[in-house]
């Protein structure tokens, strides 16, 4: 049996009549293929494997989908209702007392707001119970279509966190961007923990934020101008595209699969705005050739938004 094809999953296959089972990983977990794969093929199934890099639920594999049946797609929960395809989240357990090493950083006499990823959200009781035992009153939002469990966030939405409505929150995960994120989308103070090692600290957005300035105002002096539209399945946004587009006569419409430092190099546009996955431009500038801006900090350059109006970029 494979390890991480949860009861349910086997049941969901069975019911559907499916005979042909696509797979696909994102890049931490590609190494579970060959296992999986073989446990399918025991109980009867073909497989077909998606190889493509799968950067989120916002990714689906849809060209290995198109030769099965039925896409298991793992570690992410659905951004989207897409016939044919099942997502298994694949939970990473902790133990829900490291909170407590968070605690001399958080202020007990404000509500603490907990958020976390989809792989830790099956332990946000437990977390919360941890900390409720020492004196905290702690709040989790509830999810929604795109964050469906309580507590999650994701890189190109804070919806629960915003649903909390607290001044500060602790963030359990490994890195900082998603905690950054939080504070930037709600303005509240961010501590962000990491459960395997223990370590908490609380998140400065400033540094992100004085980045950016810059990159925006190196796109100010930009003669050609790419509106980058994403096919991805649930990145694709054409009439954010199309409005972004429509608001300089320089600019032109770029549908990518992939974006990449050399196909934006190659292109030759000296300024981009991403439409696509939104931690693009946040995440990864400093491998891009020319300032890749988000499309709030292109109203900014527009004359539309004030800098002081500055918003993170959610779908």
């Amino acid at each position: 049996m494979s390890k991480i094809l949860s009861s349910e999953t086997w049941e969901r296959l069975r019911s559907s009549g499916a005979r042909t089972v696509a797979l696909q990983f994102p890049e931490g977990l590609k190494r579970w293929a060959p296992e999986t794969a073989a446990a399918l093929k025991e109980a009867g199934y073909a497989v077909i494997i998606s190889g493509d890099p799968c950067y989120g639920a916002c990714d689906l594999a849809t060209d290995a989908l198109a030769l099965a049946d039925i896409l298991i797609h793992f570690g992410h929960a659905p951004v989207e209702d897409r016939p044919g395809v099942i997502y298994e989240y694949v939970r990473f357990d902790f133990d829900p007392e490291v909170a407590e090493r968070a605690i001399s950083l958080l202020d007990m006499d404000q509500p603490v707001g907990l958020v976390t990823t989809v792989q830790h959200a099956h332990l946000t009781d437990a977390v919360a119970a941890v900390l409720e035992g020492r004196g905290f009153t702690i709040v989790v939002g509830e999810g929604n279509a795109r964050t469906p469990c309580r507590g999650q966030v994701l890189g190109c939405s804070y919806a629960t966190a915003r649903a909390a409505g607290t001044s500060q929150f602790l963030y359990i995960g490994t890195g900082v961007f998603h905690a950054i994120g939080v504070g930037l989308a709600t303005g509240a103070r961010v501590v962000a923990l990491d459960p395997y090692t223990g370590t908490a600290e609380e998140v400065d957005s400033s540094r992100l934020l004085r980045r950016r300035f810059a990159q925006i105002e190196k796109a100010r002096q930009a003669k050609t101008l790419g509106i980058i539209l994403s096919t991805k399945t649930g990145q694709r946004r054409e009439s954010l595209a199309r409005h972004l587009a429509s608001l300089s006569p320089v600019a032109d419409i770029i549908c990518m699969q992939e974006v990449s430092p050399d196909s934006l190099l190659n292109l030759g546009y000296e300024c981009y705005v991403n439409t696509a996955c939104p931690r693009l431009a946040y995440d990864d500038q400093v491998r891009f050739p020319v300032p890749v801006l988000s499309p709030p900090e292109y109203e900014i350059v527009r004359g539309i938004r004030d800098w002081d109006d500055y918003i993170i970029d959610e779908i």
